[in-house]
């Protein structure tokens, strides 16, 4: 018989805090992912927090400084094999926030995640970070947990990065790509980047090309007003156009702010702004749409 999906309510403190320092761990956290389904142990390839975006939403203090910029690969190891046996031993799900979900929640791990406080592909090596991750997730038999790459895409064309994404396909990898905008102006103006759009749609495409990818977008309210139609429709054309080029778009996640952002400008959008817009993006570009409110 087939799953059945557990549901995972946004309202719950190990839902909305995505907290990416766990107790004496460098590298390696915990999170309940509702994209992800249950648990996902995230690698912080950023300690140090440098990144090639300025999201105006992103959440991250910039303001105090980082750990390191080295990842240390033995300890990456050592931190996610402990983290694997302490979810899956029933540790987790006894700590506080984790102790107010369903067992099932906190002992399976549906995905480790290279993710973090900046670009995890910025990283040099990156592909070592990918084959530590795929070496520990064989060796504690995680036959079905997925290797996930949240990124902004602006280095998926990094020679170390490629080497890193055949890896993943090899282990169960899924890229989740970022795209908040349409036009150069509104993608300048909500990620506040010197790297520009076309690269970033270039890069999406020969990556969406060898592998089916996620394009997760994140709409918000600046100053009060959600993203204009016109905007809206140039996203849905973007997406469109890398469809017909050959992009494997396997679906789009839209998602709103759900933490505490910096800029004051910045506003959660409803649920029903949230669908409204998802409705627009499937009747445009005829991929499946998946929204996080």
């Amino acid at each position: 018989m087939p799953e059945t999906p557990i549901a995972i309510r946004n309202t719950l403190a190990a839902v909305r805090d995505h907290t990416r320092v766990y107790k004496d761990f460098t590298y390696v956290y915990p999170v309940i992912s509702r994209r992800s389904g249950g648990l996902s142990i995230g690698i912080n390839l950023n300690p140090d927090k440098v990144c090639n975006f300025d999201c105006v939403y992103c959440e991250v203090d910039r303001k105090t400084p980082g750990k390191t910029s080295v990842v240390d690969l033995a300890q990456l190891r050592d931190e996610l094999t402990a983290m694997i046996h302490f979810a899956r031993s029933g540790g987790l799900a006894r700590e506080p926030k984790f102790d107010e979900l369903p067992p099932e929640l906190t002992q399976t791990v549906k995905d480790i995640a290279f993710s973090g406080d900046g670009e995890p592909t910025m990283l040099h090596n990156f592909d070592e970070c990918v084959r530590v991750a795929a070496d520990v997730k064989r060796a504690e038999g995680l036959a079905t947990t997925k290797l996930v790459l949240i990124t902004d895409a602006a280095g998926l064309d990094t020679a170390s990065v490629k080497r890193g994404l055949a890896l993943m396909d090899a282990n169960l990898g899924e890229v989740w790509a970022k795209l908040d905008a349409g036009t150069e102006s509104y993608y300048h103006t909500v990620n506040r980047t010197s790297v520009r759009l076309d690269r970033i749609l270039r890069n999406l495409l020969l990556t969406a090309r060898a592998r089916p990818i996620i394009i997760q977008s994140l709409f918000l309210k600046l100053h009060g007003q959600p993203m204009p139609p016109e905007e809206l429709a140039a996203y849905c054309d973007r997406l469109a156009t890398l469809g017909r080029d050959g992009a494997q778009i396997r679906e789009v996640h839209l998602y709103t702010i759900a933490r505490p952002t910096p800029e004051p400008f910045c506003a959660k959008l409803t649920k029903a702004e949230l669908e409204v817009m998802a409705a627009t993006v499937r009747e445009k570009t005829g991929l499946k749409v998946v929204t996080f409110d």
